[in-house]
């Protein structure tokens, strides 16, 4: 069966969503994972008790795309028997506190600036475990490089980016994950909460037609990269852009725009064939041309 522009991009985002038995078995499972080995590791007797785990980044927005590949958990420490008095100056320490619960594992960079405990699967992907206090108000602070805490409020920026997607009919989810793949096959130059919150910024009104939504987005996020954290704690999130990254950013979101623009043209003369393979360079080998 030949497929139209429409029909492919809804295969393709199909084939790139992940199904509830995998939201299930993965994502809550490697969560729950994690939940059982700091529980044991750090119980309510520890100087250093683990308080609850919280999904965060792409799949707890549901922009998580497949295949798989990492999981973001929040670890909330409890400050019932003081740890914070003995951790405050030294987030290093703590860090590898967590760490050493999972000997032989190493420390990965979560952001721009924060630091967490990374967990590799015999099966593939892995977890970022970023071990956090409550500062309380749904803020937290997380290690940083240099021993000190920054402050991070994801919960935050989760309910933000879940009110735009509602407010625009929950088109801007399925718009990201397409993003996604446009930016994994294309030398992944942004960071996946950059991205997210530049499509939830960008668009005051979101149709479900998605080849016309993702033209909209190469055309716009230019304008938009300065976008702030929308947890309201860490500023602007293109701070991991150096000047040329920016430039070659532009660029590639520039060639994305000029391919969008001439594929709805070529789909608009009823040449799907075309429209479909300016989309399989867009989205990369997996799409259905």
């Amino acid at each position: 069966m030949t497929l139209t522009t429409t029909q492919a991009l809804a295969k393709f985002l199909e084939d790139i969503t992940v199904t509830d038995y995998q939201k299930t078995s993965i994502v809550e499972g490697r969560k729950n994972r994690v939940v059982e080995n700091l529980t044991a590791a750090f119980p309510g007797t520890s100087d250093l008790p683990f308080s609850r785990a919280v999904l965060m980044g792409s799949a707890a927005k549901g922009t998580i795309v497949r295949p798989i590949d990492d999981i973001d958990v929040l670890a909330v420490f409890s400050n019932v028997n003081g740890a914070w008095s003995k951790y405050q100056h030294d987030s290093q320490s703590f860090l590898y506190r967590i760490r050493k619960a999972y000997d032989g594992l190493s420390i990965a960079q979560v952001g721009a600036r924060g630091q967490a405990v990374r967990i590799f699967f015999d099966g593939g992907g892995h977890v970022d475990i970023a071990p956090v206090f409550s500062y309380g108000n749904d803020v937290y602070g997380l290690p940083k490089g240099d021993g000190g805490w920054i402050s991070t409020a994801p919960t935050v920026a989760n309910a933000w980016f879940a009110k735009r997607d509602a407010e625009l009919g929950y088109n801007v989810a399925p718009l990201v994950r397409l993003a996604k793949k446009w930016n994994v096959s294309h030398s992944k130059r942004m960071q996946s909460f950059h991205l997210e919150t530049i499509a939830a910024t960008a668009f005051s009104k979101l149709g479900s037609s998605r080849q016309n939504a993702l033209a909209s987005f190469f055309e716009w996020a230019p304008r938009h990269l300065d976008v702030t954290d929308p947890g309201q704690q860490s500023g602007s999130l293109n701070s991991y852009l150096s000047w040329g990254a920016r430039t070659e950013l532009v660029t590639a979101l520039g060639s994305a725009s000029d391919r969008a623009k001439k594929a709805l043209a070529a789909e608009a003369a009823g040449d799907h064939s075309e429209a479909k393979r300016l989309w399989g360079i867009i989205l990369g080998s997996g799409f259905p041309t």
